[in-house]
């Protein structure tokens, strides 16, 4: 093994250990928890991880781990952090074991449903009944937009992509890939159990008519970014209109892809947890076709990689935000591409005064800006590697931030801002002890 063989696998963790050294001397110095111009070091090493993530987007699952790795480290040396009580909770604080294992079971058991969509051969006959230009591959983008509307959004993009990998024959433009995140994002905007954003708001109170108005921005976003998909991919390669003759629909796959949806319907109804639902028809299906476990060992480094970044953002100190308005939603979106929504959700449940179903867009159609920024986006990274090339991926994809900017504005200046007063019960006792 050679020393530059050495030096390339460990420059980006050497850096981020450089930093926390340097946060230690400083901390030396001052005597308190170290910043950098008034901004905490753990926000500056999530910084660092997500510019690993861009320029290293190959090897994207070691950079997450290795910020986490550090992140914990400074955590432990600088602060009396406790990994268990923040995993399982405390009295005071629920902790993140929920949201950390409902979204490990619904990555690696999508994977298995797209599989067996894909299995079932109809993918193959669609193009029958898909335009044969870019209006089929605008069609297909609102297909993905209204089953998110009542399907979770990773599974709404996983189906989607494994369309498009067969109506397009694998060769799929990034720009239209990013639009696929896109329809599966702003489906679950206006819907409370399209995304998990939205789920969130409606257990803690929020009245899902609340968050509906969110489907006005929605929408003006799919005409621009939809359109502009459709034509990069038609230009890229174009939908072909040939079925193979020998093409035979294995109905009971697409039975069993039924099955897993309801199931996971109904446990998120009733359980808030839908991967116990996505598990659940998953082991009845094996009853039926042999279930295609061999897509794990696909969708393992990419539910690890989210996983990380997922738990590296629940770590950071963001225990405030700006004053709830329309133009802190609106920036709130653009953070949402590189900083997991729940927590901006949490606090801005726990805040109050947001109009919520311009917040639910905003957190929730935002993260389709970068191919990180949602769980959609990183399950769909597992179907195509390709969307791993942070630039790229903005760059061909620069009609998402386009279209989310448009649809912002469309549903402000339609319905305007409404923010509602907080919907909690004991929120009004808290400011009395305050006062």
């Amino acid at each position: 093994m050679s020393i530059n063989f050495i030096f390339r696998k460990l420059r980006f963790p050497g850096l981020l250990l450089f930093l926390l050294l340097f946060s230690q001397a400083i901390m030396a110095s001052e005597g308190s928890v170290p910043s950098l111009f008034g901004i905490r070091w753990e926000f500056i090493l999530f910084a660092v991880t997500l510019i690993g993530v861009a320029v290293f987007h190959h090897k994207t699952m070691y950079v997450a781990l290795a910020g986490l790795a550090v992140v914990l480290l400074f955590k432990y040396m600088f602060t009396d952090f406790s990994l268990l009580e923040h995993i399982t909770g405390t009295p005071a604080k629920e902790g993140e074991w929920r949201i950390l294992l409902n979204l490990l079971g619904l990555l690696f058991g999508f994977a298995i449903l797209a599989e067996h969509f894909k299995e079932s051969r109809f993918p193959e006959i669609l193009p029958k009944f898909l335009p044969n230009d870019w209006k089929g591959g605008f069609v297909l983008l609102i297909f993905i937009t209204v089953l998110s509307s009542f399907l979770d959004n990773i599974a709404a993009a996983m189906i989607g992509g494994a369309i498009a990998m067969v109506v397009f024959k694998g060769k799929v433009h990034i720009g239209f890939l990013a639009a696929i995140v896109a329809a599966s994002n702003a489906g679950g905007a206006g819907s409370v159990v399209g995304d998990t954003t939205t789920t969130l708001m409606w257990i803690d109170g929020v009245n899902p008519l609340d968050v509906l108005h969110a489907f006005v921005a929605s929408f003006a976003a799919l005409a621009i970014f939809g359109v502009i998909g459709a034509i990069q991919q038609d230009r890229y390669h174009r939908i072909s209109s040939d079925i193979p003759v020998d093409v035979k629909v294995d109905w009971g796959r697409i039975w069993i892809v039924f099955l897993i949806l309801i199931c996971a319907i109904i446990t998120n109804w009733t359980l808030d947890f839908p991967a116990v639902g996505v598990w659940i028809g998953i082991f009845i299906g094996a009853f039926f076709r042999k279930t295609p476990w061999g897509e794990l060992k696909n969708a393992w480094m990419g539910t690890v990689f989210l996983m990380s970044l997922v738990t590296i953002a629940s770590l950071m100190p963001v225990e405030e935000l700006p004053p709830a308005s329309h133009w802190t939603a609106f920036f709130l979106g653009f953070v949402s591409a590189v900083f997991d929504n729940i927590p901006l959700t949490k606090l801005c449940l726990e805040q109050g005064g947001y109009d919520w179903g311009v917040l639910a867009y905003t957190v929730g159609f935002g993260g389709s800006m970068i191919w990180f920024g949602s769980s959609a986006g990183v399950a769909l990274s597992n179907m195509y590697p390709e969307t791993k090339n942070t630039l790229n991926y903005i760059r061909k994809g620069w009609h998402i931030t386009v279209a989310y900017v448009v649809g912002f504005f469309v549903l402000y200046y339609t319905l305007g801002w409404h923010p509602h007063a907080p919907h909690k019960k004991e929120a009004p006792q808290e400011e009395a002890s305050q006062k």
